[in-house]
């Protein structure tokens, strides 16, 4: 059955993601700050808007995957945002990474309205956005999350309600962890391998396949052997995912030293004017660190 969606961030990742759901034959709304970016969706039959208001006027789900939290402040909860445009019934998704409390105050006032609201930020990068096999972590009510699985299910294939409003943003702050200990190891291992005179590609072959096997040597690694460090992710991105897990581990009284140390390196990485650059161009930093 068609539905309106709205699509509110056309960057790397949610450009794909609205696409996949136009070309499932949903009818789409489409905001970007740069209208450019939505150029290709509205050449696939997107109905550009000028304003998050103005989708959300048009639209009965609206989706949203911006940059930082301010950004889907501003785009959910301000002036001429979604919530102050959409009239009772309607779903607002937000998909960005972002702060668990902003997600439950973004509940909160979707509520009063009369608005389901659903934090549901993915990871799998821009192949997973472009394959449809995104893993999508959800934060809500039961009834709001099953009226909208079937449009997960375009963009994703792992999809879980991982419990209520901010949960899903939990999740993907565990996630993140995981990957800020994993780059470093992926880094590290094929500057190593590089320095003996190995060749990167073959010996992802064999420890991709092994115990150390991961998703980030696999496609990340392959990208670093290939010299290729343009952005499935971007580091300034990553940056503020790891400061806003630093920030909620600080207020559970939690120590994340390896987290912490990530960050510092991916910092140097920003201060060094790679933050355009995708999260593999760590491997930059670690090799100029040890230039001689």
């Amino acid at each position: 059955m068609s539905r309106r969606i709205g699509w509110i961030g056309t960057g790397v990742m949610g450009r794909s993601m609205c696409l996949h759901l136009i070309r499932a034959g949903h009818e789409a709304y489409v905001f970007n700050r740069t209208r450019a970016k939505a150029a290709d969706l509205e050449a696939a039959g997107a109905t550009w808007c000028n304003s998050p208001g103005e989708v959300a006027r048009n639209a009965d789900v609206i989706f949203t995957i911006v940059g930082y939290p301010s950004d889907v402040e501003q785009t959910i909860l301000g002036p001429d945002g979604v919530l102050a445009n959409a009239a009772p019934g309607k779903t607002v998704v937000d998909m960005t990474t972002s702060e668990p409390a902003l997600a439950v105050r973004i509940h909160e006032q979707a509520s009063a309205g009369g608005v389901a609201a659903l934090d549901a930020p993915v990871s799998g990068g821009d192949l997973g956005a472009r394959n449809g096999t995104l893993a999508i972590m959800v934060g809500g009510e039961q009834a709001h999350f099953d009226a909208v699985l079937d449009l997960f299910e375009i963009m994703g294939d792992n999809i879980r309600l991982m419990g209520g409003p901010g949960a899903g943003q939990h999740t993907k702050m565990s996630n993140q962890i995981l990957i800020a200990g994993t780059m470093i190891g992926v880094v590290e291992s094929l500057l190593y391998a590089h320095n003996a005179g190995m060749g990167m590609d073959e010996v992802i072959d064999v420890i991709g396949s092994g115990a150390a096997g991961s998703w980030s040597i696999n496609n990340l690694g392959r990208r670093i052997a290939a010299n290729d460090f343009d952005p499935g992710f971007f580091i300034k991105h990553f940056v503020k995912d790891m400061g806003i897990a630093l920030d909620e581990a600080r207020r559970m009284n939690l120590s994340l030293p390896g987290l912490a140390l990530v960050n510092q390196f991916y910092v140097a990485a920003m201060s060094m004017g790679l933050e355009d650059l995708g999260t593999q161009a760590l491997y930059t930093v670690l090799e100029r660190l040890n230039s001689r």
